[in-house]
């Protein structure tokens, strides 16, 4: 096969800004196509990938939607067609709405604290000189750790009888029980997710920072005195595809997983704890036999959030602006 290669000299911002305005039916042209001397070749190249997609993704989807019109038998023996009886009774349950408020909270507040922090930390990194290395190093080893390592180490830190955390509430006066008490139980579910979720903005948006020509620090060192004004005006905006994905991912990251850290704080605790919608297709598919319910939640989360995907791109991709 043969192709024409980019030119070396081109930057990758550039790049990304022609492709975009490609993308978007604009007058630039996209590189050559890479050509293969037989019509069968990309299919061979694609067909790992077009299988695990099938298999992971479009087959238990289609499984979800096929038995979310069913009432399952728990043991296998036999199902009952009942339509859409399934979604009705799954929207007019109060715990199901319940658990959805309680997600939306906890989907923004965590995406909003991880990409705030993130950034800070990111800001603040940037600006080191000396142990540059050291101070990074700390700050991205946390990513390294799994959600449900990170929640084992959270419920050592929020122990009702030797967790530090537990210790610091009660000088100011405050008995913290997490696991028992329910808004004590969102603070600390809140603060495990985000502190997880920091190291994946930090490392994206220093890798947007250090991108940033020098030519245009200094132009706008220049022209504003206030680093806060020069932030705002000419370093945010430079990392707005930066953010953009990240909010993306964040969102995600909120919704779905954020599993292994509610599973390790909330199980074989009071059933009055907080629990995402995701986990709560678990807990009725898998803990309570009820495929039929668990399945009409599933679609249903998958519509909301393709919704929500779709909304980002079409409304908020607007304002980034690639170059």
């Amino acid at each position: 096969m043969t192709h024409t290669p980019l030119p070396i000299t081109e930057s990758p911002l550039s790049f990304a800004s022609r492709l975009a305005r490609w993308w978007r039916g604009g007058d630039a042209q996209p590189a050559k196509r890479v050509q293969f001397d037989r019509p069968l070749t990309p299919w061979v190249f694609l067909l790992p990938q077009l299988a695990v997609v099938v298999i992971f993704f479009y087959w238990p989807s289609v499984q979800a939607v096929t038995s979310s019109f069913y009432i399952e038998d728990p043991f296998g023996f036999g199902s009952t067609f009942v339509g859409l009886e399934n979604y009705t009774e799954v929207l007019s349950n109060n715990e199901y709405r319940s658990t959805a408020g309680f997600t939306l909270f906890f989907g923004i507040v965590v995406t909003a604290l991880s990409l705030g922090f993130g950034l800070l930390l990111a800001v603040k990194a940037d600006k080191v000189i000396r142990g540059a290395s050291a101070y990074k190093t700390v700050l991205i080893s946390v990513y390294a750790i799994a959600p449900p390592v990170a929640a084992l180490i959270g419920m050592m830190l929020f122990d009702m009888h030797i967790g530090p955390f537990t210790e610091l509430a009660a000088l100011f006066g405050y008995d913290l029980k997490v696991g028992v008490n329910y808004r004590d139980t969102v603070f600390a579910l809140i603060t495990i997710a985000v502190w997880k979720q920091i190291p994946y903005n930090f490392i994206f948006f220093l890798s947007g920072l250090q991108s940033v020509p020098v030519s245009v620090r200094e132009a706008a060192l220049i022209d504003a005195r206030s680093g806060w004004r020069r932030f705002v005006d000419v370093t945010l905006p430079l990392l707005a595809p930066t953010a953009f994905f990240l909010l993306i991912i964040n969102v995600t990251y909120a919704l779905f997983d954020t599993f292994g850290i509610i599973d390790v704080i909330v199980k074989d605790k009071p059933a009055n704890n907080p629990i995402t919608l995701v986990y709560k297709v678990y807990l009725d598919g898998f803990k309570g036999n009820d495929i039929g319910s668990s399945s009409a939640q599933s679609v249903i989360l998958m519509v909301l959030v393709t919704v929500l995907t779709v909304v980002q791109f079409r409304y908020l991709e607007r304002r980034v602006h690639y170059g």
